[in-house]
Protein backbone atom coordinates (compact mmCIF):
# COMPACT_ATOMS: atom_id res chain seq x y z
CA UNK A 1 0.00 0.00 0.00
CA UNK A 2 0.88 3.29 -1.05
CA UNK A 3 2.42 5.88 1.81
CA UNK A 4 1.27 9.40 1.20
CA UNK A 5 2.77 12.73 2.67
CA UNK A 6 1.56 16.04 2.67
CA UNK A 7 3.29 19.17 3.34
CA UNK A 8 1.55 23.08 2.77
CA UNK A 9 4.37 25.83 2.54
CA UNK A 10 4.48 29.65 2.66
CA UNK A 11 7.68 30.27 1.16
CA UNK A 12 10.68 28.54 -0.21
CA UNK A 13 12.05 28.53 3.29
CA UNK A 14 9.56 25.90 4.04
CA UNK A 15 11.13 23.87 1.58
CA UNK A 16 13.56 22.25 3.95
CA UNK A 17 10.94 19.58 5.62
CA UNK A 18 9.65 18.09 2.27
CA UNK A 19 13.19 18.07 0.93
CA UNK A 20 14.48 16.43 3.92
CA UNK A 21 11.75 13.79 3.93
CA UNK A 22 12.25 13.15 -0.51
CA UNK A 23 15.57 12.82 0.75
CA UNK A 24 15.02 10.04 3.07
CA UNK A 25 12.94 8.29 0.60
CA UNK A 26 15.39 8.01 -2.11
CA UNK A 27 17.37 5.47 0.30
CA UNK A 28 14.67 3.06 -0.74
CA UNK A 29 13.34 4.35 -4.10
CA UNK A 30 16.15 6.21 -5.91
CA UNK A 31 13.56 7.04 -8.71
CA UNK A 32 11.65 10.30 -8.20
CA UNK A 33 9.03 12.42 -10.52
CA UNK A 34 7.68 15.68 -9.70
CA UNK A 35 4.57 16.38 -11.47
CA UNK A 36 3.66 20.23 -11.60
CA UNK A 37 2.43 23.25 -13.69
CA UNK A 38 4.99 25.18 -15.49
CA UNK A 39 6.78 27.28 -12.50
CA UNK A 40 5.26 25.16 -9.74
CA UNK A 41 8.40 24.97 -7.83
CA UNK A 42 9.84 21.65 -9.47
CA UNK A 43 13.14 22.48 -10.06
CA UNK A 44 13.39 24.57 -6.48
CA UNK A 45 12.16 21.56 -4.76
CA UNK A 46 14.52 19.54 -6.28
CA UNK A 47 17.35 21.90 -5.25
CA UNK A 48 16.76 22.18 -1.54
CA UNK A 49 16.72 18.09 -2.06
CA UNK A 50 20.36 18.37 -3.64
CA UNK A 51 21.19 20.31 -0.18
CA UNK A 52 19.73 18.52 1.80
CA UNK A 53 21.95 15.42 0.44
CA UNK A 54 24.99 17.72 0.51
CA UNK A 55 25.35 18.82 -3.48
CA UNK A 56 28.08 21.52 -3.70
CA UNK A 57 27.36 22.34 -6.84
CA UNK A 58 24.84 24.79 -8.01
CA UNK A 59 21.75 23.29 -8.55
CA UNK A 60 20.15 24.16 -12.30
CA UNK A 61 17.64 22.77 -14.21
CA UNK A 62 18.95 21.05 -17.00
CA UNK A 63 16.12 21.52 -19.41
CA UNK A 64 18.13 22.59 -22.59
CA UNK A 65 20.99 19.65 -21.63
CA UNK A 66 18.06 17.11 -20.21
CA UNK A 67 20.12 15.43 -17.49
CA UNK A 68 22.45 17.54 -14.95
CA UNK A 69 24.85 14.89 -12.55
CA UNK A 70 25.31 16.04 -9.20
CA UNK A 71 27.17 14.16 -6.41
CA UNK A 72 25.65 14.06 -2.75
CA UNK A 73 28.05 14.37 0.12
CA UNK A 74 27.60 10.53 0.89
CA UNK A 75 28.83 10.07 -2.47
CA UNK A 76 25.73 8.62 -4.24
CA UNK A 77 25.31 10.44 -7.77
CA UNK A 78 22.24 12.00 -8.39
CA UNK A 79 20.72 12.71 -11.51
CA UNK A 80 18.36 15.86 -12.71
CA UNK A 81 16.41 15.18 -15.57
CA UNK A 82 14.19 17.45 -17.24
CA UNK A 83 11.87 15.98 -20.12
CA UNK A 84 9.83 19.44 -21.20
CA UNK A 85 11.73 20.22 -24.27
CA UNK A 86 11.27 16.10 -25.44
CA UNK A 87 8.83 15.62 -27.98
CA UNK A 88 9.13 11.73 -28.67
CA UNK A 89 10.38 8.97 -26.01
CA UNK A 90 12.68 8.29 -28.77
CA UNK A 91 14.71 10.92 -27.64
CA UNK A 92 15.05 9.09 -23.99
CA UNK A 93 16.58 6.11 -25.76
CA UNK A 94 18.83 8.44 -27.26
CA UNK A 95 20.24 9.82 -24.19
CA UNK A 96 20.31 5.99 -22.79
CA UNK A 97 17.84 6.57 -20.12
CA UNK A 98 17.79 3.06 -19.19
CA UNK A 99 21.26 3.43 -17.75
CA UNK A 100 20.27 5.88 -15.62
CA UNK A 101 16.63 5.10 -14.35
CA UNK A 102 17.80 1.44 -13.92
CA UNK A 103 21.49 2.18 -12.18
CA UNK A 104 20.50 2.22 -8.21
CA UNK A 105 21.71 5.93 -8.41
CA UNK A 106 19.35 8.64 -7.90
CA UNK A 107 17.35 10.12 -10.69
CA UNK A 108 15.21 13.07 -9.81
CA UNK A 109 12.81 13.50 -13.24
CA UNK A 110 10.89 16.96 -14.33
CA UNK A 111 8.15 16.32 -17.15
CA UNK A 112 7.56 12.43 -16.98
CA UNK A 113 4.33 12.98 -18.10
CA UNK A 114 6.51 13.30 -21.43
CA UNK A 115 7.58 9.86 -21.12
CA UNK A 116 4.95 7.92 -19.25
CA UNK A 117 6.04 4.37 -20.73
CA UNK A 118 9.52 4.76 -19.44
CA UNK A 119 8.90 5.49 -16.10
CA UNK A 120 9.80 1.96 -13.85
CA UNK A 121 7.12 1.14 -11.34
CA UNK A 122 8.66 1.49 -8.30
CA UNK A 123 9.14 5.63 -8.12
CA UNK A 124 8.27 8.15 -5.45
CA UNK A 125 5.99 10.94 -7.13
CA UNK A 126 5.78 14.51 -6.04
CA UNK A 127 3.38 16.79 -6.93
CA UNK A 128 2.94 20.29 -6.22
CA UNK A 129 0.45 22.63 -6.67
CA UNK A 130 -0.93 25.97 -5.59
CA UNK A 131 -1.88 26.45 -1.82
CA UNK A 132 -5.52 26.74 -2.04
CA UNK A 133 -5.24 30.16 0.10
CA UNK A 134 -2.17 31.11 -0.20
CA UNK A 135 -0.61 32.40 -3.76
CA UNK A 136 2.29 32.39 -2.91
CA UNK A 137 2.40 28.71 -1.24
CA UNK A 138 2.57 25.40 -1.98
CA UNK A 139 1.49 21.80 -1.21
CA UNK A 140 3.58 19.44 -1.78
CA UNK A 141 2.31 15.52 -1.75
CA UNK A 142 4.89 12.48 -1.91
CA UNK A 143 3.61 9.13 -2.78
CA UNK A 144 5.90 6.00 -2.29
CA UNK A 145 4.53 2.96 -4.25
CA UNK A 146 5.09 1.52 -0.59
CA UNK A 147 6.46 -1.99 -1.41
Amino acid sequence: MAHRLQFEIDSPEGLREPAGAIAGLLRRYPVAVFHGEMGAGKTTLIRAVAEVMGVEDVVTSPTFAIVNPYMAADGRNIFHFDFYRIDNPSEAFDLGYEEYFYSGDICLIEWPGKIPDLIPEDVLKITITPHPTNPAGRRIVIEDPGN
